[in-house]
């Protein structure tokens, strides 16, 4: 016991940070050994890794509040700090986050050839990034590491990306600059208002709803880009498209994680007023994206663009549960994101896998890899079920807590998101008979099946699909009291109409 609590007084979140940096200095240093740098950056990740599973374990689920929190004062006359800590709602996308870093090493070993360092670099960059995000209890600091991913991603899909990757990167880059350049204004005011940068303090501040109103928005701007809600979606496709596996892997396992876990850890908790009065346009933006994603599913027929709109559709679940402001349903909206992270995650390794096979992502150039490839099939065919929501996969049990509680909320928007999960059950096991079944495509005769590299990447997602929806429990455990607190903060706040609030935020722009 003593061990524990003197290990726990460890700068544990500060290292999982800033590991991956000191790796990705060391391989400037290192020699142009492709080998040497795989292998190096395989390491870095397994030792982050490990040096992130404690917080499974030492994490107190009957506490709501921040743990294992860190804070130095970093910049004394702007009233910033070096602040960190987790709660139940980021504690596990710190976990989910160090094992994709992990998964990318591996898929990308021989898929990338070209600038082997520079790509180790910006994919160890990235997931510091991403780290420090969830982790960040300081706006200014959050703010740094939000932008600070944009360029190392922005470098690997231009770089390492298809051949249309430099019109997907700038696309990307300019939706979310903008975004996050609106939410900056709403940073700046809030400091103004509470003359201070902490999370925690500004959560306690009590704005008029009037301010309330515009700054919900500002942070909108930033947390519906990376969702991507709809219609700010249109980056998405293009992106998964022309990125690496690697990079599509990190845009649909974490990087848009990133904007729900916003509407939870800022919009809910900054602006609860604006958040109730905001409750039935979010939801019907939901609905929209859940339907909409689904059905332009049905018409691709380029394997990662379909993925791609799927998260399109998966995310708008996320949202549905978040504004519905029922415990069941935020609950299922954080399971969910962690869900769609590992299903939709090893969907684009299976497709990365057949790509460096084919080099073809059409649907229409596969048929009959049942045949050819049955590991392969096996392991395609348990994630399909896991993304249409199968019950006995971590798919079902996200999707399920979601519409429960949207119904004991909005049941309107419960029928119309439900939905989703027939439109996603139809496009989905149509593309597993298309590639799988049917006659064996010439193009695809002769491939070799899983080789033992990818096969290790694939049995992690595997397992979290198997464990997750036969077991949730302890996964549910991490989140529940920091989701009653949070809940607790909004439902505590004032109610206020939509069009109450709407008028008297044009009155602060146009007075009288």
């Amino acid at each position: 016991m003593e061990v524990a609590l003197r290990m726990a007084e460890f700068p544990l979140l500060s290292a999982i940070i800033w590991l991956p940096v000191l790796g990705a200095i060391a391989l400037l240093i290192l020699p142009r050994n492709d080998r040497l740098i795989r292998w190096f950056t395989l390491v870095v990740s397994l030792v982050d890794f490990a040096i992130a599973l404690p917080l499974f374990s030492w994490f107190d689920k009957s506490f709501s509040g921040m743990q294992f929190v860190e804070k130095h004062t970093w910049i004394k006359a702007w009233n910033i700090s070096y602040f960190l800590g987790v709660d139940g709602i980021s504690v596990l996308f710190i976990l989910l986050s160090a094992l994709i870093t992990i998964l990318c090493v591996l898929i990308s070993w021989e898929a990338v050839t070209e600038k082997v360092k520079e790509f180790h670099i910006a994919l160890l960059l990235t997931s510091a990034a991403m780290m420090g995000v969830f982790c960040s209890l300081d706006l200014f600091l959050f703010y740094l590491f939000w932008e600070a991913m944009l360029i190392p991603m922005y470098l690997i899909i231009g770089i390492w990306g298809g051949p249309n990757r430099l019109y997907a990167t700038i696309k990307f880059f300019l939706y979310t600059l903008v975004g996050s350049v609106l939410m900056l204004v709403g940073i700046i005011f809030l400091y103004l208002k509470a003359g201070t940068f902490n999370i925690l303090e500004i959560m306690k501040l009590g704005l008029p709803y009037h301010f309330q109103f515009w700054l919900f928005w500002a942070f909108f701007a930033a947390f519906a880009v990376k969702v991507p809600m709809w219609p700010v979606h249109t980056w998405l496709p293009d992106a998964h498209t022309e990125a690496p596996t690697a990079g599509s892997v990190i845009l649909a396992g974490i990087l848009i994680k990133m904007g729900a876990y916003g509407f939870l850890r800022f919009s809910l908790s900054f602006f609860p007023v604006a958040a109730k009065a905001m409750m039935v346009p979010m939801l019907v933006l939901s609905v929209i994206a859940i339907v909409y994603g689904g059905i332009i599913c049905l018409a691709q027929t380029d394997l990662k663009r379909l993925i791609a709109y799927s998260s399109v559709s998966h995310m708008g679940f996320v949202t549905l549960g978040i504004f519905s402001l029922e415990g069941n349903a935020v609950e299922g909206a954080i399971l969910q994101m962690i869900n769609h992270g590992i299903v939709t995650g090893a969907l684009f390794m299976c497709v990365g896998i057949v790509y460096e096979r084919t080099h073809t992502r059409a649907i229409k150039d596969y048929g009959g890899l049942a045949t050819v490839m049955p590991i392969y099939a096996a392991f395609f065919m348990v994630f399909t079920l896991a993304s249409i929501g199968l019950p006995g996969t971590n798919g079902f049990i996200g999707e399920f807590l979601i519409l429960l509680g949207t119904f004991a909320s909005k049941r309107w928007a419960a029928a119309l998101g439900a939905l989703g999960v027939i439109i996603g059950a139809a496009y989905m096991l149509r593309l597993y008979q298309q590639v799988f079944y049917q006659e064996v495509n010439p193009k695809v005769a002769g491939l070799p099946d899983v080789k033992m590299r990818e096969v290790l990447a694939l049995i992690p997602m595997l397992f979290l699909v198997l464990i997750i929806g036969c077991y949730p429990t302890p996964f549910l455990a991490f989140m529940h009291e920091s989701v009653r607190s949070l809940l607790e903060h909004v439902h505590g706040a004032s109610a206020v109409s939509f069009s109450e609030i709407i008028k008297e935020g044009l009155h602060v722009v146009l007075p009288s």
